[in-house]
């Protein structure tokens, strides 16, 4: 049975890791567009702060505060949701945290903390999310990254943890399938995004990491995150450069490799110390969508914007083909070519 995915207007949406970044951003966006919201995080003034401001904003929500490492505490996110909404349409595995440094370095315990996090949260949240969905229909919709399919050097745990997600959610997806459930199963792989991702890892190199550039607006992954709570997708890329780097890496993985030793590594290390942060054992979210990324200017997605919109842009496409091909025929009959001028609608973030 085909998942049927109701308008974000009639939706109730779960996002974990919603007190800052991509998961707040998300949150915000889905309540401007009406769907109702429950916020998820371990951080609660930020998760309270959020909803004020939702609220306020004329939206629905409310909160959940909630370790996505415990199999209990997220069983309590899916109650809460029920009891306050009725239910929930769309599941989002959000929370996330970091280790910057090189393997050999990196303590047992917080390999493990990350994986709680990373991995047993998405995990938790798509065994209790898919229990719900079975019986209502709807979208789970986890985050991975672009390190799902191609590893950073000093993000190696993260990496992992990652690259599990995506096993993970493509097993569970042809599982569903096969099931013939009526849930939609995307795995979103984001870039480098203007979070405060860098702010809130835990760094053993001394030095606050840096995301390589291109980096993207947050704006970005909430909207194709929505998007795929709307319209089912299998995999969903966020920026450009993530959808270039996943295809290299599988066509050319030997040349990424010297690629990421002799480039990657060194612009992953920032100019200034780091600043200790305690986001992997405990809740740090401070309720702010961007983060400080030393001079990287944050931008949108070209890319994205078409993925989003695959339609309008091969409409645009195909127009400014016709374009070309009339304006080379011009030329081979020495004909001055007529001007055009075709604009691209550019989707509203808020």
């Amino acid at each position: 049975m085909a998942a049927k995915l109701k308008p974000l207007s009639q939706q109730v949406i779960v996002i974990t890791g919603a007190s800052s970044g991509i998961g707040l951003a998300t949150a915000r966006l889905a309540a401007v567009k009406g769907a109702k919201v429950v916020l998820s995080a371990r951080t609660r003034d930020a998760l309270s702060t959020a909803v004020d401001e939702i609220k306020q904003a004329g939206g629905e929500a409310s909160f959940v505060v909630a370790d996505v490492g415990k199999r209990d505490e997220v069983e309590a996110i899916a109650a809460h949701a029920i009891e306050r909404f009725g239910g929930f349409d769309t599941w989002v595995n959000d929370a996330g945290v970091m280790i910057w440094g090189k393997i050999g370095d990196v303590a047992e315990e917080d390999m493990r903390r990350l994986f709680e996090t990373n991995f047993w949260g998405v995990v938790y949240g798509s065994e209790v999310a898919v229990e719900h969905l079975r019986k209502r229909g709807g979208a789970l919709i986890n985050i991975g990254s672009v390190e799902s399919d191609r590893a950073a050097p000093l993000q190696g745990i993260y990496a992992a943890s990652k690259h599990a997600v995506k096993g993970f959610t493509d097993a569970l997806r042809m599982e569903l399938e096969v099931e013939g459930a009526p849930v939609s199963v995307t795995l979103v792989k984001p870039g480098s995004i203007g979070t405060p991702l860098p702010q809130h890892a835990k760094d053993l190199t001394g030095r606050e990491p840096k995301l390589p550039p291109p980096v993207y607006e947050p704006i970005e992954a909430a909207a194709t995150i929505l998007r795929a709570a709307e319209r089912p997708v299998r995999d969903a890329f966020v920026g450009g450069s993530a959808r270039a780097i996943s295809s290299l890496s599988h066509r050319a993985p030997r040349m990424m490799d010297w690629l990421s030793e002799k480039f990657l590594l060194p612009a992953e290390m920032g100019d200034r110390p780091s600043t200790p942060s305690d986001n992997l054992h405990q809740g740090h979210g401070e309720g702010k969508v961007r983060g400080d990324h030393q001079g990287s200017a944050i931008r949108p997605s070209l890319y994205s914007r078409a993925a989003r919109h695959p339609a309008t842009t091969w409409a645009v496409a195909s127009v400014a083909g016709a374009g070309i091909g009339a304006f080379l025929l011009s030329r081979r009959s020495r004909r001055q070519p007529a001007a055009s001028d075709i604009r691209v609608e550019r989707e509203e973030a808020t």
